[in-house]
């Protein structure tokens, strides 16, 4: 009777352990996109740009995503608080003169999920995915962590950011009981991963990395970067112009790093008609000319080769996006919009911010490596909203229970 006893608590005990060796679950670390990081500030500037912008702070504050700031009149402080210089001698930029950017929260998820301490709806980022990890058995900060960093830089000034990550990954791992790590990125977020990985050795890849999952992956730029450098974006603020906030956005490596790459785009595709003349990818150099933003093309020249040619992970990987969302394709100047108000703008095919090529550009993958790379997209997914989408959270819970 005993016997009996002991040999059932032994089978339901083996049984128990086999079904948490199946279910257990790899670690995820969230990479999040352009924008998708908070940034706090110190002010203690020489000058500002009007009266009534804060000259010097004993604190650091929120500075992006600080909704309060984007109103009229302050969003200029908020612009030159927030733009870089740029250094053609270094060839590296430096924050606006007085200003001290700290980027809070590296390895945990509460800086990427909230792009506002306040944690207002409007700038919840990761947070529904993270939410969507948390019910089926995710920890926030020791299974699920998050890497903010400098969305304004590309990987060529983003060395300690990069290392930090690696660090983080092995980290990772080893606290969880030497299990492998799923790298889960948006938008610019993937490139940034892609560039990582590209670095690392196989040896080091097939120890740490599970998987990479891409969600809206900017495999090959997109066309909206080009119209943030000749005209800018007035972040969806009817009342803003789009030349007042151009500023800080053409002055970020990371809007030329984005801008499409001639591995997809080919050289006499026309992306710009204006009054005097159109503009090819081959062009690039007399458009920022033209544009009176000679830095540009510098930092561009600093920034297209580092994932020029687009090369595999080497690591399983997971792409969605979005499709079937109107997607800037062409954009046209006249007389009066040239290059200081918003063009016409030619739709293409995408998730409404990357072009469907660049989307696209994952599947390449397939054929430079031995690891599986899976395809899936959402029909109307938009590039932000691809965030909240239900049934795109349940695809990647699905992704991480392996039952996808």
């Amino acid at each position: 009777m005993e016997l009996g006893r002991t040999v059932i608590i032994c089978v339901a005990l083996i049984s128990f352990l086999v079904v948490c060796k199946a279910t257990k679950l790899n670690p995820v670390i969230l990479v999040p996109g352009d924008g998708g990081s908070q940034f706090k500030a110190k002010l203690n500037k020489p000058t500002t740009v009007a009266s009534y912008c804060i000259k010097k702070t004993d604190y650091y504050y929120d500075l992006w995503l600080n909704l309060e700031q984007l109103v009229p009149f302050l969003i200029d402080c908020f612009v030159d608080n927030m733009r870089l210089v740029y250094d053609n001698k270094t060839r590296t930029t430096h924050n606006s003169p007085g200003v001290d950017i700290v980027i809070p929260g590296f390895g945990d998820t509460e800086t990427v999920e909230w792009l506002d301490h306040s944690r207002l709806s409007l700038t919840t980022y990761f947070h529904n995915i993270a939410e969507g990890l948390v019910s089926i058995g995710y920890i926030r900060n020791k299974t699920l962590k998050g890497a903010p960093f400098d969305f304004r830089k590309a990987p060529n000034e983003l060395k300690e950011y990069l290392k930090n990550l690696k660090t983080l990954v092995e980290e990772t791992y080893y606290s969880n009981g030497n299990t492998q790590v799923v790298l889960l990125g948006h938008s610019m977020g993937n490139p940034i991963t892609l560039y990582l990985l590209n670095q690392m050795p196989k040896q080091w890849k097939n120890k740490f990395i599970k998987s990479f999952i891409s969600l809206a992956g900017v495999w090959g730029g997109a066309m909206k970067p080009i119209r943030l450098m000749i005209s800018g974006d007035n972040l969806n603020i009817p009342i803003v112009k789009s030349k007042n906030v151009r500023i800080e956005q053409r002055s970020m490596p990371s809007t030329a790093w984005l801008m499409p790459s001639d591995e997809f785009w080919g050289p006499d595709e026309v992306m710009v008609v204006a009054p005097t003349r159109n503009y090819t990818l081959k062009d690039y150099k007399q458009l920022f000319k033209d544009i009176n933003y000679e830095t540009g093309w510098m930092m561009w020249e600093d920034t297209h080769k580092l994932l020029n040619p687009l090369r595999a992970p080497g690591v399983e990987v997971h792409c969605l996006h979005g499709v079937n969302v109107s997607t800037p394709g062409v954009f046209v100047y006249d007389n009066k919009t040239w290059h200081d108000g918003f063009p016409t703008t030619i739709p293409d095919e995408g998730d409404g911010t990357v072009n469907i090529r660049s989307l696209l550009g994952c599947q390449r993958f397939k054929t430079q490596q031995q690891q599986p790379v899976y395809h899936k997209t959402f029909n109307g997914a938009e590039h932000m909203q691809i965030l909240n989408r239900p049934d795109v959270i349940d695809h990647v819970k699905n992704i991480l229970l392996g039952k996808s």
